[in-house]
């Protein structure tokens, strides 16, 4: 579960709960399948349909220089009817 970072509770997540659908953010070198597998292996659920998305960088000031923040991808994972993964811990910022 490594290559899961945090749960994502924004308002489009939360309207995807109601088709099984759940979002999360993870590390931007892990693949579809090794996503899919973890998920699968850890919550003991099955897995149809996933998608991803890279999100923007965003700039951070430190100094006289400018900086970025790390890179992560978006996971819209899609589950069989009659799966549910409990609710996972949301990042505080």
């Amino acid at each position: 579960m490594d290559g899961i970072k945090y749960a994502v509770f924004t308002e489009k997540s939360i309207r995807l709960l109601g088709n099984n659908q759940y979002t999360s953010n993870v590390e931007s070198g892990s693949t579809r399948t090794e996503i899919k597998h973890w998920v699968e292996l850890f919550f003991g659920v099955k897995v149809i349909a996933m998608n991803s998305h890279r999100l923007p960088r965003k700039g951070r000031k430190r100094g006289p220089s400018m900086g970025h923040t790390m890179h992560y991808r978006r996971m819209i994972i899609t589950l069989q009817p009659g799966y549910s993964i409990p609710p996972l811990i949301e990042k505080r910022t």
